[in-house]
């Protein structure tokens, strides 16, 4: 019986690409620069699971420096490396497609950072077909802080909030009382038809609640993904009669192409209580792949290195309760999809390694390198589930 799981730490980015210069991410180091503010505020990180299976060594691997606080140089337990993205840009899309054996090989489109950052047109069109009086934002922004800037005027007048980020993407933030959750995800799918001619990869409904200047996104934002390009990982597994179980936002991101089941879950902690839950009902070639994303959206891009160390060290004392489930022909890869450095200036992804590390009850434990392209994550995959080989990636096992 073989069974896979990816484990997807959205953002934990390893330092950054040796291209990284041409994103203006130079220096760019997530795991490397919250390690070295815990280190500096007096309480060092202290991830034992992660470290033991060779989190720090791998992040050596990538940049060349041990991070502050992790002093294991031997007796890792998994086969551990860093990744390099062969995907133009630092998408989330881009990262998880390439991780499932299909990179990105053409240019997204993007949108400005000016204000307005939407073509007139397209918010003209959206305006008409939507039925609303117009829009606030039409920027670059975090979506937490462009809530509260706008979210009193927008319960006042009905206008919803679009913005975007370095991601190929149009995001419309709404109240899901005063302006309606059906609603905003029609608003949606309008606007995710109508930027198709301009090559954007998604449209995010954001919807929040709140009042008087304090308001919080709840859980039921909805991605309106482009299809990847081609066959991925997940339509590979599927097709060879094992079931695809996608938690947190997997299903989205690949626009619910390749996937078997879908389960949701609030936030970090609740999906692994999902994937606890799927550990024990997954069958054999079974593929579960969850993404934790409040490493990413509740952290990252809030540059909140507090939290975002906080919820690693939460990630990590929860580990070892997940690893006493698997079964003999498990594979389990801890990795990531880009970076999203809470030091960086501005608030948008940065382009970084990511983690490989694999482990399960057949993984012989050594140092993997650096891989060209995150396709090799995916290869390793199908080739320990038996399925077709991806058209991408070399199996590292």
């Amino acid at each position: 019986m073989k069974r896979a799981f990816i484990l997807l730490l959205d953002s934990f980015g390893l330092g950054a690409t040796p291209d990284a210069a041409k994103y203006n991410d130079s220096g760019a180091n997530t795991f490397g620069h919250i390690a070295a503010w815990a280190a500096r505020a007096g309480a060092p990180m202290n991830l034992p699971t992660l470290e033991k299976l060779g989190l720090a060594a791998a992040a050596h691997a990538a940049c060349g420096q041990w991070a502050d606080g992790f002093a294991r140089r031997d007796g890792f337990t998994a086969a551990y490396g860093a990744a390099r993205e062969r995907s133009t840009g630092k998408d989330t899309q881009s990262g998880h497609w390439e991780i499932a054996g299909v990179p990105v090989e053409f240019d997204w489109g993007y949108f400005p950072r000016t204000v307005p950052s939407f073509p007139a047109e397209l918010t003209a069109r959206l305006r008409e077909l939507g039925k609303v009086p117009g829009f606030l934002g039409d920027c670059h922004a975090s979506g937490t802080e462009i809530i509260n800037k706008h979210g009193d005027e927008h319960v006042a007048t009905g206008k919803p909030i679009i913005y975007t980020s370095a991601d190929s993407v149009l995001q419309i933030a709404a109240h899901e009382e005063s302006f309606g959750l059906e609603r905003l995800y029609e608003l949606c799918e309008l606007a995710f038809k109508l930027v198709e001619p301009y090559n954007i990869g998604r449209v995010i409904a954001r919807p929040f609640v709140g009042a008087n200047g304090k308001y919080t996104r709840t859980t039921n934002r909805h991605d309106y993904a482009v299809a990847p390009p081609a066959p991925t990982l997940l339509d590979h597994v599927k097709d060879g009669g094992g079931e695809v179980i996608a938690l947190g936002k997997i299903s989205d991101i690949f626009a619910a192409q390749g996937v078997s089941r879908v389960v949701k879950g609030a936030d970090n902690m609740a999906l692994f209580d999902a994937l606890l839950k799927v550990a024990d009902e997954a069958g054999d070639g079974a593929l579960t792949f969850v993404n934790f994303v409040d490493f990413d959206q509740a952290f990252g891009h809030r540059r909140d290195v507090a939290g975002y160390s906080n919820a690693l060290h939460e990630m990590d004392a929860r580990l070892p309760e997940f690893m006493a489930k698997l079964r003999e022909g498990d594979l389990v890869v801890v990795t990531a999809d880009h970076g999203c450095d809470p030091t960086w200036t501005g608030s948008d992804h940065t382009r970084e390694h990511i983690p490989m590390i694999f482990f399960g009850p057949g993984v012989q434990p050594r140092a993997l390198g650096i891989s060209e392209t995150f396709s090799d994550i995916g290869q390793t995959v199908a080739h320990h589930l038996g399925v077709q080989p991806l058209s991408n990636g070399t199996n590292l096992l």
